[in-house]
């Protein structure tokens, strides 16, 4: 996971409109049926020329950015909220909580453009890089990963589930899914445990990520792994995550597994592949 970015306080004004402005100067509309790139002037995020909406999402990226990228990104995040690709969310109540709280998602070529991002408090977002992007990725399912499956899912379950479902998909200790992640960690750890416990599934250990920060990255791995992301990485992921296909979180995590095909929060059942057909 990149920094995610957890900013609170009162949201400033910002174009609502931007989403039907005409291109301008050099931003090109793109070549994709359902999404255009936009001219881009929101306060505090000016240093993004252009961006996309989805669904009243916004996703921003710098100059650099592929236009190909941008528009790749875009279409994950439909296809993660309408997974069914019938032109409505899935999830009303998972969209009105990233609405609420300002969710947004920003694409970098180089870390220092992050360096100028300054959004007004109160909005909750999540960074994608240029490079890490890789559309390709999805013809085979093979080669360096497409982390826009990652980042992307990041800011639906933060801004998103979480918000939507505090107790159920809450990031803190106590809730329905971070109880099933201290069952794969072994116990309830705020700090990495030097080893992990024996048996433990999911071991995790970049000690900049707090508790919240694991709890969110186990729903991506779980997730993932049950829509097929993970079946040919467990060599690249096995020290974080050894659950890498639906079968072994079946059979091994069974608590996860029955919260994320519980169909009353209409979770992802397709992985996207970049190519929404609304």
């Amino acid at each position: 996971m990149n920094l995610l970015f957890l900013l609170s306080a009162v949201l400033f004004a910002c174009n609502n409109n931007s989403d039907t402005t005409p291109i301008g100067g050099n931003i090109s509309p793109g070549n994709d049926p359902n999404f255009k790139i936009v001219a881009n002037t929101d306060v505090g995020l000016s240093s993004f020329n252009r961006k996309v909406v989805v669904f009243d999402i916004d996703i921003y990226a710098v100059a650099a950015v592929e236009d190909a990228k941008l528009l790749h990104a875009a279409n994950v995040m439909a296809q993660y909220l309408d997974n069914d690709e019938n032109g409505e969310v899935d999830n009303p109540a998972v969209l009105t909580a990233m609405k609420n709280a300002k969710a947004f998602l920003v694409m970098w070529k180089s870390e220092s453009d992050l360096e100028n991002l300054n959004p007004p408090n109160g909005r909750e977002g999540q960074d994608l890089g240029n490079d890490e992007t890789r559309p390709g990725w999805h013809s085979n399912r093979s080669g360096e990963f497409d982390a826009s499956l990652e980042e992307v899912w990041h800011i639906i379950t933060h801004a998103g589930y979480a918000n939507a479902y505090p107790t159920v998909f809450g990031e803190g200790a106590g809730t329905t899914l971070s109880n099933a992640m201290d069952i794969a960690r072994g116990g309830n750890f705020t700090t990495i445990p030097n080893p992990y416990p024996a048996g433990a599934w999911y071991t995790y250990d970049d000690t900049t990520c707090n508790y919240n920060c694991m709890t969110t990255e186990y729903f991506y791995w779980a997730m993932t792994s049950m829509l097929g992301a993970q079946e040919n990485r467990l060599n690249e992921i096995g020290q974080e995550w050894r659950l890498n296909t639906r079968a072994k979180v079946q059979a091994t995590d069974a608590a996860v597994y029955q919260l994320l095909t519980d169909p009353q929060y209409k979770l992802p059942t397709v992985l996207p592949d970049g190519t929404y057909k609304r």
